[in-house]
Protein backbone atom coordinates (compact mmCIF):
# COMPACT_ATOMS: atom_id res chain seq x y z
CA UNK A 1 0.00 0.00 0.00
CA UNK A 2 1.43 3.20 -0.93
CA UNK A 3 1.53 6.94 1.09
CA UNK A 4 -0.46 8.20 -0.81
CA UNK A 5 -3.21 5.81 -0.57
CA UNK A 6 -2.89 5.88 2.94
CA UNK A 7 -3.41 9.30 3.37
CA UNK A 8 -5.99 9.43 1.05
CA UNK A 9 -8.18 7.49 3.46
CA UNK A 10 -7.08 9.89 7.06
CA UNK A 11 -9.29 12.68 6.87
CA UNK A 12 -7.75 15.91 6.33
CA UNK A 13 -7.85 18.02 10.13
CA UNK A 14 -8.76 21.27 8.95
CA UNK A 15 -11.37 20.04 6.19
CA UNK A 16 -12.84 17.46 9.15
CA UNK A 17 -13.49 20.47 11.04
CA UNK A 18 -15.25 22.38 8.86
CA UNK A 19 -18.83 21.30 10.07
CA UNK A 20 -20.07 25.20 9.81
CA UNK A 21 -18.70 25.63 6.68
CA UNK A 22 -20.03 22.60 5.02
CA UNK A 23 -23.77 22.99 7.13
CA UNK A 24 -24.26 26.88 5.66
CA UNK A 25 -23.59 25.61 2.42
CA UNK A 26 -26.26 23.20 2.67
CA UNK A 27 -28.83 25.67 4.10
CA UNK A 28 -28.07 27.62 1.26
CA UNK A 29 -28.58 24.66 -1.63
CA UNK A 30 -31.50 23.68 0.41
CA UNK A 31 -33.52 26.69 2.95
CA UNK A 32 -32.62 26.75 6.76
CA UNK A 33 -34.68 24.16 8.72
CA UNK A 34 -34.43 20.92 6.68
CA UNK A 35 -30.97 20.73 7.00
CA UNK A 36 -30.56 18.04 10.03
CA UNK A 37 -27.89 16.72 12.09
CA UNK A 38 -24.10 16.07 11.32
CA UNK A 39 -24.35 12.28 10.22
CA UNK A 40 -20.67 11.57 9.16
CA UNK A 41 -17.81 12.27 6.74
CA UNK A 42 -15.90 10.66 4.47
CA UNK A 43 -12.32 11.46 2.76
CA UNK A 44 -12.53 11.54 -0.48
CA UNK A 45 -9.02 12.11 -1.61
CA UNK A 46 -6.03 14.35 -0.41
CA UNK A 47 -7.48 17.27 1.18
CA UNK A 48 -11.21 16.58 0.43
CA UNK A 49 -14.05 15.26 2.57
CA UNK A 50 -17.51 15.04 2.41
CA UNK A 51 -19.99 16.07 4.81
CA UNK A 52 -23.49 14.21 5.49
CA UNK A 53 -26.53 15.84 6.88
CA UNK A 54 -29.78 14.51 8.04
CA UNK A 55 -32.18 16.02 5.32
CA UNK A 56 -35.56 17.13 7.61
CA UNK A 57 -37.81 17.65 4.25
CA UNK A 58 -40.74 15.73 3.66
CA UNK A 59 -40.79 13.17 0.95
CA UNK A 60 -36.86 12.63 1.61
CA UNK A 61 -37.03 9.97 4.16
CA UNK A 62 -33.20 8.70 4.73
CA UNK A 63 -31.99 11.18 1.93
CA UNK A 64 -29.10 13.35 3.46
CA UNK A 65 -27.31 16.26 2.12
CA UNK A 66 -23.53 15.58 0.98
CA UNK A 67 -21.18 18.86 0.83
CA UNK A 68 -17.83 18.29 -0.25
CA UNK A 69 -14.95 20.97 1.48
CA UNK A 70 -11.33 20.86 0.56
CA UNK A 71 -8.26 23.08 0.44
CA UNK A 72 -5.12 23.48 -1.49
CA UNK A 73 -1.75 22.36 -0.79
CA UNK A 74 -0.15 24.27 2.25
CA UNK A 75 -3.00 26.58 2.60
CA UNK A 76 -5.29 26.99 5.57
CA UNK A 77 -8.19 27.87 4.10
CA UNK A 78 -11.32 25.71 3.30
CA UNK A 79 -13.12 26.19 0.43
CA UNK A 80 -17.29 24.82 -0.54
CA UNK A 81 -16.62 21.67 -3.33
CA UNK A 82 -20.20 20.85 -4.08
CA UNK A 83 -23.53 20.54 -2.38
CA UNK A 84 -25.86 17.69 -3.02
CA UNK A 85 -28.40 15.85 -1.77
CA UNK A 86 -28.13 12.36 -2.30
CA UNK A 87 -29.88 9.00 -1.07
CA UNK A 88 -28.90 7.08 2.40
CA UNK A 89 -28.52 3.69 2.79
CA UNK A 90 -32.15 3.46 4.16
CA UNK A 91 -33.66 5.85 1.59
CA UNK A 92 -37.23 6.07 -0.06
CA UNK A 93 -36.22 5.69 -3.51
CA UNK A 94 -38.73 5.46 -6.46
CA UNK A 95 -38.92 2.08 -7.99
CA UNK A 96 -36.66 0.96 -10.74
CA UNK A 97 -37.08 2.82 -13.90
CA UNK A 98 -39.02 -0.22 -16.63
CA UNK A 99 -39.13 0.42 -20.44
CA UNK A 100 -42.06 1.61 -21.28
CA UNK A 101 -42.05 -1.63 -23.61
CA UNK A 102 -41.85 -3.66 -20.65
CA UNK A 103 -44.57 -1.76 -18.87
CA UNK A 104 -47.20 -1.98 -21.62
CA UNK A 105 -49.97 -4.30 -20.91
CA UNK A 106 -52.72 -6.10 -22.88
CA UNK A 107 -55.88 -3.53 -22.71
CA UNK A 108 -53.58 -0.36 -22.32
CA UNK A 109 -53.93 1.24 -25.31
CA UNK A 110 -56.67 3.53 -26.00
CA UNK A 111 -58.19 5.62 -28.91
CA UNK A 112 -55.72 7.02 -31.13
CA UNK A 113 -52.52 5.73 -29.11
CA UNK A 114 -49.96 4.22 -31.18
CA UNK A 115 -47.48 1.28 -30.66
CA UNK A 116 -44.59 0.74 -32.48
CA UNK A 117 -42.52 -2.10 -33.12
CA UNK A 118 -39.33 -3.06 -32.67
CA UNK A 119 -37.29 -3.48 -35.61
CA UNK A 120 -36.13 -6.76 -34.36
CA UNK A 121 -39.40 -7.67 -32.58
CA UNK A 122 -38.60 -12.20 -32.49
CA UNK A 123 -42.93 -12.23 -33.08
CA UNK A 124 -42.54 -10.84 -36.54
CA UNK A 125 -40.63 -11.96 -39.73
CA UNK A 126 -39.67 -10.40 -42.96
CA UNK A 127 -42.58 -10.97 -45.53
CA UNK A 128 -42.33 -11.70 -49.19
CA UNK A 129 -41.38 -8.88 -51.15
CA UNK A 130 -40.43 -10.08 -54.61
CA UNK A 131 -37.02 -8.71 -54.34
CA UNK A 132 -35.72 -12.16 -55.24
CA UNK A 133 -37.87 -12.60 -58.36
CA UNK A 134 -36.04 -12.13 -61.25
CA UNK A 135 -37.74 -10.26 -64.24
CA UNK A 136 -40.31 -11.69 -66.01
CA UNK A 137 -38.59 -12.58 -69.69
CA UNK A 138 -35.15 -12.48 -68.60
CA UNK A 139 -32.36 -15.56 -68.95
CA UNK A 140 -32.22 -16.16 -65.36
CA UNK A 141 -36.05 -16.87 -64.81
CA UNK A 142 -37.01 -20.12 -63.75
CA UNK A 143 -40.19 -19.94 -66.30
CA UNK A 144 -37.82 -19.11 -69.28
CA UNK A 145 -35.47 -21.52 -68.29
CA UNK A 146 -38.13 -24.33 -68.09
CA UNK A 147 -39.63 -23.33 -71.65
CA UNK A 148 -36.12 -23.26 -73.48
CA UNK A 149 -35.07 -27.21 -71.65
CA UNK A 150 -38.20 -28.10 -73.08
CA UNK A 151 -38.25 -26.77 -76.65
CA UNK A 152 -34.07 -27.49 -76.40
CA UNK A 153 -33.48 -23.52 -78.05
CA UNK A 154 -31.00 -21.28 -76.76
CA UNK A 155 -31.10 -18.59 -75.53
CA UNK A 156 -29.55 -15.53 -77.76
CA UNK A 157 -27.97 -12.42 -75.94
CA UNK A 158 -30.56 -9.11 -75.46
CA UNK A 159 -32.54 -7.46 -73.42
CA UNK A 160 -36.00 -8.75 -72.24
CA UNK A 161 -37.66 -6.33 -74.62
CA UNK A 162 -36.72 -8.72 -77.20
CA UNK A 163 -37.53 -11.94 -75.13
CA UNK A 164 -41.01 -13.20 -75.21
CA UNK A 165 -42.05 -14.65 -71.33
CA UNK A 166 -43.85 -17.10 -70.74
CA UNK A 167 -47.78 -16.92 -69.99
CA UNK A 168 -48.12 -17.26 -66.02
CA UNK A 169 -49.70 -15.61 -63.28
CA UNK A 170 -48.87 -12.61 -61.14
CA UNK A 171 -46.35 -14.11 -57.93
CA UNK A 172 -47.03 -11.32 -56.31
CA UNK A 173 -50.88 -11.14 -56.61
CA UNK A 174 -50.61 -14.98 -55.05
CA UNK A 175 -48.54 -13.77 -52.31
CA UNK A 176 -51.00 -10.59 -51.83
CA UNK A 177 -54.16 -13.09 -52.14
CA UNK A 178 -52.34 -15.09 -49.15
CA UNK A 179 -51.30 -12.74 -47.12
CA UNK A 180 -47.48 -12.68 -47.53
CA UNK A 181 -47.00 -9.52 -49.40
CA UNK A 182 -46.91 -7.45 -46.17
CA UNK A 183 -43.57 -5.98 -45.05
CA UNK A 184 -43.54 -8.27 -41.47
CA UNK A 185 -45.48 -11.25 -40.92
CA UNK A 186 -46.30 -13.31 -38.13
CA UNK A 187 -43.37 -15.72 -37.15
CA UNK A 188 -43.08 -19.46 -35.27
CA UNK A 189 -42.29 -17.12 -32.28
CA UNK A 190 -45.41 -14.89 -32.40
CA UNK A 191 -47.53 -17.62 -33.59
CA UNK A 192 -46.39 -19.96 -30.60
CA UNK A 193 -47.20 -17.22 -27.99
CA UNK A 194 -49.93 -16.15 -29.09
CA UNK A 195 -51.57 -19.24 -28.69
CA UNK A 196 -50.09 -19.76 -25.53
CA UNK A 197 -52.36 -16.25 -24.88
CA UNK A 198 -55.45 -17.92 -26.12
CA UNK A 199 -55.07 -21.07 -24.15
CA UNK A 200 -54.55 -19.84 -21.09
CA UNK A 201 -57.81 -17.35 -21.46
CA UNK A 202 -60.05 -19.50 -23.59
CA UNK A 203 -58.59 -23.20 -23.10
CA UNK A 204 -59.84 -26.42 -22.05
CA UNK A 205 -57.73 -25.82 -18.44
CA UNK A 206 -60.38 -22.87 -17.50
CA UNK A 207 -63.22 -23.11 -14.98
CA UNK A 208 -65.71 -22.72 -17.38
CA UNK A 209 -64.70 -25.52 -19.74
CA UNK A 210 -64.21 -27.68 -17.01
CA UNK A 211 -67.85 -27.27 -16.22
CA UNK A 212 -69.23 -26.84 -19.76
CA UNK A 213 -71.27 -29.56 -21.14
CA UNK A 214 -69.53 -30.31 -24.32
CA UNK A 215 -66.17 -28.32 -26.00
CA UNK A 216 -66.47 -25.73 -28.86
CA UNK A 217 -65.07 -28.23 -31.37
CA UNK A 218 -68.95 -29.30 -31.44
CA UNK A 219 -70.68 -25.92 -30.96
CA UNK A 220 -72.56 -24.63 -33.95
CA UNK A 221 -71.49 -21.05 -32.63
CA UNK A 222 -68.15 -21.87 -33.50
CA UNK A 223 -66.78 -20.32 -36.44
CA UNK A 224 -63.28 -21.57 -37.97
CA UNK A 225 -60.75 -19.49 -38.97
CA UNK A 226 -58.07 -20.13 -41.64
CA UNK A 227 -54.14 -21.06 -41.48
CA UNK A 228 -52.27 -23.07 -39.30
CA UNK A 229 -54.24 -21.85 -36.06
CA UNK A 230 -57.80 -23.30 -37.72
CA UNK A 231 -56.36 -26.37 -36.97
CA UNK A 232 -56.80 -25.51 -32.57
CA UNK A 233 -58.99 -22.12 -32.50
CA UNK A 234 -61.63 -20.67 -33.75
CA UNK A 235 -63.85 -17.65 -33.02
CA UNK A 236 -66.96 -17.68 -30.78
CA UNK A 237 -69.88 -16.00 -32.40
CA UNK A 238 -72.82 -16.85 -29.39
CA UNK A 239 -73.93 -13.46 -27.79
CA UNK A 240 -74.67 -15.29 -24.49
CA UNK A 241 -70.88 -16.81 -24.19
CA UNK A 242 -68.41 -15.30 -21.87
CA UNK A 243 -66.42 -15.61 -25.00
CA UNK A 244 -68.28 -13.71 -27.84
CA UNK A 245 -66.15 -12.47 -30.32
CA UNK A 246 -63.36 -14.15 -28.58
CA UNK A 247 -60.49 -16.42 -30.19
CA UNK A 248 -61.11 -19.81 -28.53
CA UNK A 249 -59.87 -23.57 -28.51
CA UNK A 250 -61.56 -25.93 -30.12
CA UNK A 251 -61.24 -28.21 -26.46
CA UNK A 252 -62.96 -24.93 -24.69
CA UNK A 253 -66.89 -25.25 -23.42
CA UNK A 254 -69.13 -23.05 -22.12
CA UNK A 255 -72.43 -23.58 -20.98
CA UNK A 256 -73.64 -21.63 -24.05
CA UNK A 257 -73.40 -24.93 -26.41
CA UNK A 258 -75.41 -24.81 -29.11
CA UNK A 259 -76.83 -28.33 -28.17
CA UNK A 260 -76.76 -27.77 -24.78
CA UNK A 261 -80.24 -27.21 -24.37
CA UNK A 262 -81.37 -29.99 -27.08
CA UNK A 263 -83.01 -32.39 -24.33
CA UNK A 264 -83.80 -35.80 -25.49
CA UNK A 265 -87.43 -36.58 -25.53
CA UNK A 266 -88.42 -38.67 -22.64
CA UNK A 267 -90.28 -42.20 -23.72
CA UNK A 268 -93.74 -42.00 -23.71
CA UNK A 269 -95.26 -44.43 -22.37
CA UNK A 270 -97.66 -47.58 -24.36
CA UNK A 271 -101.41 -46.72 -23.94
CA UNK A 272 -103.69 -49.61 -22.07
CA UNK A 273 -104.74 -52.32 -23.27
CA UNK A 274 -108.39 -53.72 -22.46
CA UNK A 275 -109.32 -56.88 -23.13
CA UNK A 276 -113.44 -56.91 -23.65
CA UNK A 277 -113.78 -60.22 -24.74
CA UNK A 278 -112.36 -61.95 -21.28
CA UNK A 279 -114.23 -61.92 -17.86
CA UNK A 280 -112.04 -62.70 -14.64
CA UNK A 281 -114.35 -63.92 -11.86
CA UNK A 282 -113.40 -62.05 -8.57
CA UNK A 283 -115.72 -63.37 -5.35
CA UNK A 284 -117.38 -61.32 -3.31
CA UNK A 285 -116.87 -62.48 -0.23
CA UNK A 286 -113.56 -63.91 0.61
CA UNK A 287 -112.94 -68.06 1.32
CA UNK A 288 -112.22 -69.02 4.88
CA UNK A 289 -109.25 -70.58 4.08
CA UNK A 290 -107.50 -66.72 2.41
CA UNK A 291 -106.32 -65.38 5.60
CA UNK A 292 -102.64 -65.97 6.53
CA UNK A 293 -103.82 -67.34 10.30
CA UNK A 294 -104.25 -71.14 9.19
CA UNK A 295 -108.22 -72.16 10.06
CA UNK A 296 -108.19 -73.92 13.80
CA UNK A 297 -110.95 -75.60 15.43
CA UNK A 298 -109.79 -74.98 19.02
CA UNK A 299 -112.36 -73.20 21.25
CA UNK A 300 -109.55 -71.22 22.88
CA UNK A 301 -108.02 -70.07 20.29
CA UNK A 302 -111.64 -68.92 18.63
CA UNK A 303 -112.09 -66.68 21.85
CA UNK A 304 -109.35 -64.83 21.53
CA UNK A 305 -110.82 -63.73 17.89
CA UNK A 306 -108.70 -65.94 15.69
CA UNK A 307 -110.63 -67.43 12.72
Amino acid sequence: MSAATTRSRTPDRLCAEAVDLARAAAEEAAAPGVVGEHVELVSEGDRVVTHFFECMELGYRGWRWAVTVARASRAKIVTVDEAVLLPGPDALLAPEWVPWSERLRPGDMGPGDLLPTDAEDLRLEPGWTGEDEPVAGSAVSEELAELVEAEDAEVTAGGPATLLPPSRGSISAIAEELGLGRARVLSRYGLHTAADRWEEAFGPKTPMAQAAPAACVSCGFLLRIGGSLGQAFGVCANEFSPADGRVVSLAYGCGGHSEAAVMPRPPQPAPPVIDETRVDPFPLRPASDSGSVPVTEDESTAELGHS
